[in-house]
């Protein structure tokens, strides 16, 4: 849990008192690998911290799913436009390994906002880093190739990209496994 208020005081400090209102109401759930911690037609309740695990969010397909997105340790997770609107979500959210999250739920949130001096900038901070992942990853797909996607993702978290299988990479990068097996042979 002290990994949250780190990530919160990298921009921010926080008074114990608005830390302890915080930190009471996140639940700390433990998910074994290949969880579903939220299906597609569910509403998203919960905004999450990753203590420990890969999250992947992906489109159920009949062929292959197409995985848009993962999460790490030391991040927010959230199906975050169902969180936000509190409608139904298009889309999984997967633990890919053995997970620990501590949820804050929707209605929680909104508590922090209202009674503490700190709630509005806590949750600013949370849009923020799920904004600007999801905005790195747009860009990736419009402006890089798909060797520069896989590239870019083995360098930004080389001990964790062997534990996620290739297929939802090849997804995720927008290739075929047969040709994520090419790009990989080529740069090896």
């Amino acid at each position: 849990m002290e990994e949250i208020r780190k990530q919160f005081e990298k921009n921010v400090s926080i008074t114990d008192a608005d830390w302890q209102l915080f930190a009471s109401k996140l639940k700390r759930m433990e998910y074994p690998k290949k969880s579903v911690i939220l299906k597609r037609g569910n509403i998203e309740t919960s905004l999450s911290f990753i203590e420990k695990g890969i999250v992947r969010f992906y489109i159920p397909k009949i062929d292959n799913d197409l995985t848009f997105s993962f999460s790490f340790a030391n991040s927010f997770v959230s199906a975050y436009d169902s969180f936000l609107t509190q409608t139904l979500s298009t889309y999984n959210v997967e633990t890919i390994t053995a997970t620990v999250l501590w949820r804050l739920t929707y209605n929680d949130l909104q508590e922090i906002y209202q009674t503490t001096q700190i709630g509005n900038t806590i949750g600013r901070i949370a849009g923020e880093d799920l904004f600007l992942k999801k905005s790195k990853r747009e860009i990736s797909l419009l402006k890089n190739t798909a060797e520069e996607r896989y590239l870019s993702l083995f360098l930004d978290r080389p001990e964790l990209i062997k534990q996620i299988p290739l297929k939802y990479i090849a997804s995720y990068i927008g290739i075929t496994p047969q040709a994520l097996s090419r790009i990989r042979k080529r740069i090896s």
